[in-house]
């Protein structure tokens, strides 16, 4: 018989304790306090208001992770083209391998290799502006998600679980799909010494289990459900005394957000009733089980079914694993067909549900690329931390702008710089919270996503 209230649980968690005490003689007094007991709830994942209302309510962030060229792709710098060849001391001009055009009733200049995010560029708000913490993979990666590049900090997903909680009992508040590490693993989505249970749950795309161990293994639903009962009730008499310790709470948490992830995770990434139009906007073959599209709609389903915080990190394609392109600037081409109509169709499909306004979506990568090259490297380009580019989508963001202004070559920011800490004060802001108050005490000390360098919120860019 399926269980499908919660007397009926109850009914089954109780003839099972009733059970124990008849057959035992070691645990009958335990077993009648833990009926009798009725534990104050604790939980680290309960929705939270934050500082004072936010125009966002969830994120969807999407990473591309290698370094994409900002001036081959949003940064349109007429000097490259005009100077292409032109000697810089031991390096020289390099001018984009696409041409750019207007976009929009705003005119934005996007290359050609993203026609599609060229379609939603009245959606866009494109910062030109941006600089980070090193030309360094690893370093800048860890940075961009945890604000440190060094030791590893709580993720910026993690914070926002840990600010917000949850709305969905039945899922992670904060997920990750990724069907290979980045830079840095898994500590780009963790959650140090936060509460463990605001850490991202990894969802790989394409595996017959996207996330692991999550399919029941019991051959009775009505046995798991009067065991994790029990379990529950176990664990609140035991955190009784103990509601100071936010480990043992989260710890706990995890094994009930567990098992609600058996009942709804594999309906939230199982898309056989999208419909035809839904997969055709984003370019999806129906039964494809993985790949940038999938991410795409898997996102976009969980961030209705009330995840707070969504990542989606991009593969590559079959002929690049990543936007590292130093040798070979044509490979930029395939990593943009990978990913440029999934990203405008899950901006389109927000917008159409009515889901925009208060969803913030964020395309970024950890640095751009060199403007000019080096003899050596002239069909590629190197790392560049100084200069680069990051679009920001609905959210509370202005629509259809341009903010920042590089120097003519897209080398160094002339005007209004965004370091990476300012962008993560910016999306904080966005969700409600001032970035210097949103705090958690670890060794003494109270630590925040944004560190202690001064930074500030990106008000140009908010509507």
């Amino acid at each position: 018989m399926k269980m499908n209230n919660k007397n009926q649980l109850h009914n089954t968690r109780r003839r099972m304790i009733q059970s124990m005490v008849g057959g035992s003689l070691l645990i009958p007094a335990i077993v009648q306090d833990l009926m009798a007991a009725e534990a104050a709830p604790i939980d680290p994942l309960a929705p939270r208001a934050p500082h004072f209302p936010g125009k966002a309510k969830r994120v969807i962030y999407i990473y591309l992770s290698g370094g994409m060229s900002h001036v081959d792709t949003f940064n349109y710098r007429p000097k490259l083209f005009a100077d292409n060849g032109k000697e810089m001391g031991k390096s020289f001009v390099r001018r984009p391998n696409w041409e750019f055009k207007p976009y929009g009733q705003c005119g934005m200049m996007i290359s050609d290799i993203f026609p599609h995010v060229g379609s939603v560029a009245d959606e866009l708000c494109l910062i030109n502006s941006m600089a980070t913490f090193t030309p360094c993979h690893t370093a800048a990666t860890l940075g961009l998600h945890t604000g440190s590049t060094t030791v590893a900090r709580p993720s910026l997903g993690a914070w926002v679980s840990y600010g917000l909680g949850t709305e969905n009992q039945n899922l992670p508040s904060f997920v990750v799909l990724a069907d290979k590490m980045p830079y840095h693993g898994a500590e780009v989505w963790g959650a140090e010494f936060l509460p463990a249970c605001h850490q991202g749950t990894r969802v790989i795309p394409g595996s017959d289990e996207p996330i692991a161990n999550v399919r029941r293994r019991l051959p009775a639903e009505e046995l798991q459900a009067a065991e994790l009962e029990l379990i529950g009730s176990l664990n609140q008499q035991h955190l009784l005394g103990r509601e100071r310790d936010p480990q043992l709470a989260a710890r706990i948490r995890s094994f009930e957000t567990a098992a609600g992830m058996q009942l709804e995770a594999p309906e939230t990434y199982d898309l056989s009733k999208e419909s035809d139009a839904t997969l055709e906007l984003y370019g999806l073959k129906r039964e494809t089980k993985g790949g940038f599209a999938w991410q795409a709609i898997v996102a976009r389903r969980m961030a209705e079914r009330g995840v707070r915080f969504i990542e989606v990190i991009d593969k590559g394609s079959d002929t690049a694993s990543n936007w590292d392109n130093h040798s070979e600037m044509a490979k930029h081409g395939p990593l943009a067909k990978e990913v440029d109509q999934p990203i405008a169709a899950l901006i389109k499909d927000l917008k159409s549900r009515g889901m925009l306004n208060d969803t913030l979506v964020v395309i970024t990568t950890e640095f751009g690329r060199t403007p000019t090259v080096t003899k050596g490297d002239k069909n590629g380009r190197g790392h560049h931390s100084r200069c680069y580019s990051s679009i920001l989508v609905g959210g509370g963001t202005k629509a259809g702008i341009t903010y920042g202004t590089p120097d003519d070559y897209g080398i160094e920011v002339a005007e209004d710089r965004v370091h990476a800490h300012d962008f993560n004060a910016t999306i904080l802001h966005l969700l409600g919270f001032d970035h210097e108050r949103l705090t958690y005490r670890h060794a003494g000390l109270d630590f925040r996503l944004t560190g202690v360098d001064p930074c500030h919120v990106v008000k140009g860019v908010l509507a």
